[in-house]
């Protein structure tokens, strides 16, 4: 087929499909019929030397890392990312990172965890923090009601966790810590700067 592209005249190579100049066209069939073939998967030219790396950069399945599964490369990413049961997923109610296949039984005991509400003062299971939020009795409503019924000691710090009783206790802790942890390092930086003699 000959078409007219400016004053070029061009033929379509039965081969490639592509539009090559009239005076090339002979030459450009015997090329292309020696050193290109059609991949029947995209349809794209590849050098017929490369035709099989073209197809196992391109189009062979791929082994996952994780499963070891083999996956088509067009959906890997999905599977990766949302597919996969070995890939990483967090706990919605302790945000620990464990494998997407121990997510259900992890989160069944997990949710049955109970947090004190400070809104209430009453235990609540985590799988039921939401629920027990948006209906909660002591909430905007009460909570001058509720202030006063709970104890300044037993009140918590707003994250759903006890305070202690004696916070001076624990600040001394944390002090102790940081001088015992800031010998340690200074005896060990000592020894390990001594040369052999």
């Amino acid at each position: 087929m000959e078409t007219a592209t400016g004053e070029e005249i061009t033929i379509v190579c039965n081969h490639c499909d592509r539009d090559i100049p009239s005076p090339n066209i002979d030459l450009h069939r015997v090329h292309c019929a020696r050193n290109l073939e059609k991949c029947k998967i995209c349809g794209d030219m590849v050098p017929k030397k490369h035709a099989e790396e073209h197809f196992l950069n391109t189009h062979a399945p791929i082994a996952c890392s994780m499963c070891q599964e083999t996956i088509e490369r067009e959906i890997f990413d999905s599977h990766k990312g949302e597919i996969c049961p070995k890939r990483i997923v967090t706990c919605e109610f302790c945000e620990f990172p464990l494998p997407a296949v121990d997510l259900a039984e992890h989160q069944e005991v997990c949710g049955n965890r109970t947090e004190l509400c400070y809104q209430c003062n009453s235990y609540v299971r985590l799988r039921e923090r939401y629920n027990h939020e948006t209906k909660c009795p002591g909430t905007v409503l009460n909570n001058v009601e509720s202030s006063r019924r709970i104890p300044r000691a037993a009140e918590g710090d707003g994250n759903g966790r006890r305070r202690r009783d004696g916070d001076g206790v624990s600040h001394k802790r944390l002090f102790f810590t940081i001088a015992i942890t800031g010998i340690a390092v200074l005896i060990g930086s000592l020894f390990f700067q001594r040369k052999p003699e």
